[in-house]
């Protein structure tokens, strides 16, 4: 499939001051269309909107997924993506389950690569900066009825992007919920598919109008064993361990906690992946044998917890400050995408410099 490339002649202001995360979006676009049984029509193009019809079924019936890298830019002037392949193919991975026909990996990777070179200039260099890569796949067929489209979109946007959070490094609060449930085993848990997020809303909310920055889910048979959290999977540090929920079929499978736990065992630090009791945290943050929780994720790359909130009480994590694990694989990921440190794992695709 050959690749068109139309440049904008009308380039967009860079953002001034703050960028925050999401609020800003390049001068290009790539963007390809599933028809006729193959994709094709494969072109960067200027960035702007969609013309859908009414009935495109992705309106109807959800047929969308989507996935998040990053970019990365350091005073070499080197270009740095971290572990893009790794992110299309999980990608595919969740078009199979929502039946949208597999892409071709390489040709996207080297689209991917053409586009953010196009819009380099647009990459912060600022400490805790970057530009955030959304792939988005949708169904655009026009016309209802429950079924797999036969027609799609696929498309990637580019954003400069600042801290996920407002308050950075901060630890956050976490609202442990116990009515509503985010995935099921046998469901789209573990794949990165829009309504799963869509159906985290109504959780989310509720948590933020009490004063906490995220939702930490709970099992949806038992209520009883922690799964992920809003936009990040977890980590426990539990009697000298690193502990995180395994792998189930309802638990979005994160790169970059795949990472954490390569990085963590190549240092010598015990990680357990496995079913972790919401009893067993909160006793162990009770008598202190929970010393630290943090998050992982692209959009965050490490978020300390600080506090939890459980049957309606807050409980304080390890002093309410960022744990020595925490901070140690923030350092080392952070320095592995900036070229800061080596990379001893082959994570990052330099791409300039």
């Amino acid at each position: 499939m050959e690749l068109k490339i139309i440049e904008s002649d009308k380039k967009k202001s860079k953002p001034q001051g703050a960028l925050g995360f999401g609020k800003y979006f390049t001068d290009h676009m790539f963007v390809m269309e599933y028809e006729n049984g193959s994709w094709g029509n494969a072109r960067i193009q200027p960035y702007g909107p969609f013309t859908l019809d009414p009935s495109a079924s992705v309106f109807h019936y959800a047929q969308a997924v989507f996935e998040g890298t990053k970019a990365y830019r350091n005073e070499k002037g080197e270009i740095r993506l971290f572990r893009p392949r790794d992110n299309l193919l999980r990608m595919n991975d969740s078009c199979d389950r929502v039946c949208i026909p597999s892409f071709d990996v390489d040709f996207v990777l080297d689209a991917l690569v053409k586009l953010v070179l196009l819009d380099k200039d647009w990459i912060p260099t600022q400490s805790g900066t970057a530009l955030y890569i959304r792939p988005t796949a949708i169904s655009a067929e026009p016309a209802l009825g429950v079924h797999a489209a036969n027609k799609y979109i696929f498309f990637i946007i580019l954003s400069p992007v600042g801290a996920y959070y407002a308050h950075g490094l901060e630890p956050v609060g976490l609202y442990v919920e116990k009515e509503y449930v985010r995935a099921s085993k046998g469901g789209t848990g573990h794949h990165k598919v829009a309504g799963n997020y869509a159906a985290s809303l109504k959780a989310g909310e509720k948590a933020k109008s009490l004063g906490y920055d995220q939702v930490m889910w709970l099992d949806a048979k038992e209520h009883k064993y922690v799964e992920e959290v809003g936009s990040m999977n977890i980590f426990f540090v539990l009697d000298g361990k690193a502990v995180t929920p395994a792998l189930g079929g309802s638990i979005l499978p994160g790169i970059t906690r795949r990472s954490v736990i390569e990085l963590l065992r190549s240092k010598n630090i015990p990680v357990e992946e496995r079913l972790v009791d919401i009893g067993e945290v909160m006793r162990g943050v009770q008598n202190g044998s929970c010393t630290e929780i943090f998050g992982t994720g692209t959009a965050a790359v490490i978020s300390p917890v600080g506090k939890l909130c459980y049957e309606g009480k807050d409980y304080v994590v390890g002093g309410g400050k960022m744990g020595a694990i925490a901070s140690q694989v923030y350092e080392e990921l952070t320095g592995i995408q900036a070229g800061k440190l080596a990379d001893p794992f082959g994570w990052v695709k330099k791409i300039f410099g």
